[in-house]
């Protein structure tokens, strides 16, 4: 039982990830570790630096956010994400359709 309950976790936070990077940038830009810093605090997500960045690059490259280099004072140069319009459209779509799976899996639950 429990390596199935780990395993559907696993998969859970999978197809999660995403979404919540998005949701991360809705507001504001962010640099990398702000966004795993952000994402770390989110219970049961359990994100790391090396599970972040292969992510970020790959919806940068399939144009849903862009980023930008920033000289900071603090230490070597931070590389800024934003969401693009498509990445806000993709975002509503994600979060509506786990609104409704959510939904539906409530009244599951609950014996319809």
């Amino acid at each position: 039982m429990d390596d199935f309950f780990d395993n559907w976790t696993v998969q859970v936070r999978k197809g999660l990830l995403e979404l919540c990077i998005l949701n991360a940038l809705a507001d504001r830009e962010r640099y990398g570790y702000e966004l795993v810093k952000t994402l770390v605090a989110i219970p049961g997500l359990g994100v790391t630096e090396g599970t972040l960045y292969p992510l970020l690059s790959r919806l940068r490259v399939q144009g849903l956010i862009t980023s930008r280099l920033e000289e900071s004072s603090e230490g070597p140069a931070r590389k800024y994400y934003s969401l693009t319009g498509g990445g806000r459209k993709v975002m509503g779509a994600m979060n509506d359709y786990l609104q409704v799976m959510n939904q539906g899996t409530e009244k599951l639950r609950k014996g319809l």
